[in-house]
């Protein structure tokens, strides 16, 4: 029996694809759980064109993603904390604080678009890696300096 996706299968397939399996299998598991529907001609036809402007969706989201990158690439981020004895940290810099001091720029940055192993505690200059799409990232430089009184 072939039937079109809804959702991503392991071992099967992708959203969108069409697949052959065994009758079964489609009405027992697939169909029911709304994992896929039957593949008739007119449901074929449906899925290709929405693959075709799904593909196009994505190249021109890739687009925007490596203009952006481009603009922000070169950009130095200041950030002024409280610092305490031996100039560490009160509290820490997160991806918050960094995507809000971008936003406020005139980027749109989420703060999972911005991607730190740990929170910064401590004063210095650090290179922070942005996701920008699946495949555009782009890095900043952020120095952490300690505010003035």
């Amino acid at each position: 029996m072939k039937i079109i996706l809804r959702k991503n299968v392991e071992k099967l397939g992708k959203t969108g694809d069409v697949v052959s399996v065994k009758n079964g299998y489609a009405r027992n598991y697939l169909i029911p759980n709304e994992f896929a529907f039957v593949a008739r001609s007119s449901a074929v036809r449906r899925v290709e064109l929405e693959k075709i402007q799904r593909a196009n969706q994505t190249e021109k989201a890739k687009i925007v993603a490596t203009e952006l990158a481009s603009k922000i690439a070169d950009l130095d981020l200041s950030i002024s904390m409280k610092v305490g004895e031996e100039n560490k940290l009160y509290g820490s810099v997160t991806s918050q604080i960094i995507a809000t001091r971008i936003s406020e720029m005139g980027y749109n940055i989420e703060k999972n678009h911005v991607l730190l192993d740990e929170p910064i505690k401590a004063l210095g200059v650090y290179d922070v890696k942005i996701k920008l799409h699946p495949e555009i990232f782009t890095n900043i430089k952020v120095w952490i300096i300690a505010e003035e009184e």
